[in-house]
C-alpha cells in the first residue's frame, strides 16, 4: 500500500482566524489551516502531509477538506500534499516516501539505524562539506553529542539488560521487538530504532556528509559519507499579490506579486 496523488486537484489552504479587530483585520492563526481539495477518488480515505510530514487523514470517504497545524515560521513557504490511501492503510504514516520534501525546503534529515553492533556510550557525530565537495571532520554540524543509548537498559547484550532471564548470550528484554521498530532494518526477530538528524536551513546546492561513531574511550571510526544531497530552496511566501490583468477572450489571470 503506498500514497496515490492522481485524480487530486486544485489543494487549498485557508489560514484559520483568532478574530476580527474592530477595523475588520483579520488575526491570524498562524498554527492551523483548513485544506481543501478536489478528488476523483470514491471509497477511498485521504492523508494531508506539511512538508514531507504526516498532518492528518480523513475519517470519511466523501470528505474533501481538513484542519491542520502548520508551522509557525513566516520567512519559508509551507509545502502541503494531499494523498488518496485505501481503507486499511489509513493510520499508516507514509512519509518516507516524501524525503524529496524535505530536500526542497531547505533542510537534509540523515537516518542512523540504531543496532545492537553501536557501542555502549556510542556517540555519533556528523559532518558535512558546506557545498565545496571536501568534507570538514574538525567541525560537527550537530550542536552537540548524539547519544546512541541515553539509557544502559535500552543496549541489549550479555548482562547488560535483564540478566538471566533472557536468551543467552543476547540479554534483549529490552530490545525493540519484531514489527514494531523500523521495519527491516534491525536483526531479525528484534528490529531496531531509526535516529534522525535534521539540519538547519541550508541555500540550493549539492552537500554530502559523514557519519562518525565515537565510544566510550574517545576511539572513532572510519567515517560514513552520504551524497551527494541535492538541496532545493524553498520559495519565500507572498506577501501581497494583486491582479495585474485578465483577459476574457483567452480566459487568462495574470497575477503580481508585491
Amino acid at each position: 500500500m503506498s500514497l496515490d496523488g492522481s485524480k487530486i486537484t486544485d489543494v487549498r489552504a485557508y489560514i484559520l482566524s483568532a478574530g476580527i479587530v474592530r477595523d475588520g483585520e483579520c488575526v491570524r492563526e498562524t498554527r492551523r489551516a483548513v485544506i481543501k481539495w478536489h478528488s476523483g477518488w470514491s471509497g477511498r480515505l485521504h492523508q494531508v502531509y506539511v512538508n514531507g510530514r504526516y498532518a492528518g487523514t480523513t475519517v470519511e470517504c466523501e470528505q474533501r477538506m481538513l484542519v491542520v497545524a502548520v508551522p509557525g515560521e513566516l520567512l519559508t513557504a509551507v509545502r502541503i500534499e494531499v494523498f488518496a490511501v485505501e481503507m486499511d492503510s489509513c493510520q499508516r504514516d507514509f512519509s518516507g516516501q516524501l524525503d524529496s520534501a524535505v530536500v526542497s525546503s531547505g533542510r537534509v534529515r540523515l537516518r542512523i539505524v540504531r543496532c545492537q553492533q553501536l557501542p555502549a556510550g556510542a556517540i555519533l557525530s556528523i559532518y558535512g562539506d558546506g557545498g565545496t565537495g571536501q568534507i570538514d571532520y574538525q567541525s560537527p554540524l550537530s550542536s552537540g553529542p548524539i547519544y546512541v543509548w541515553r539509557a544502559w537498559q535500552d543496549k541489549c547484550g550479555f548482562g547488560m539488560s535483564g540478566f538471566g532471564s533472557c536468551d543467552f548470550g543476547y540479554d534483549s528484554a529490552a530490545a525493540v521487538g519484531f514489527g514494531r521498530g523500523s521495519f527491516g532494518y534491525g536483526q531479525f526477530g528484534l528490529d531496531a530504532d531509526l535516529i534522525e538528524w535534521v539540519s538547519e536551513p541550508m541555500s540550493s546546492g549539492s552537500y554530502q556528509f559523514g557519519i562518525r561513531v565515537e565510544d566510550s574511550r574517545g576511539k572513532k571510526s572510519e567515517a560514513v559519507e552520504v551524497g551527494p544531497v541535492f538541496v532545493n530552496t524553498s520559495a519565500r511566501p507572498v506577501d501581497e499579490v494583486s491582479v495585474d490583468s485578465y483577459d476574457e477572450d483567452a480566459n487568462l489571470l495574470v497575477l503580481k506579486v508585491g
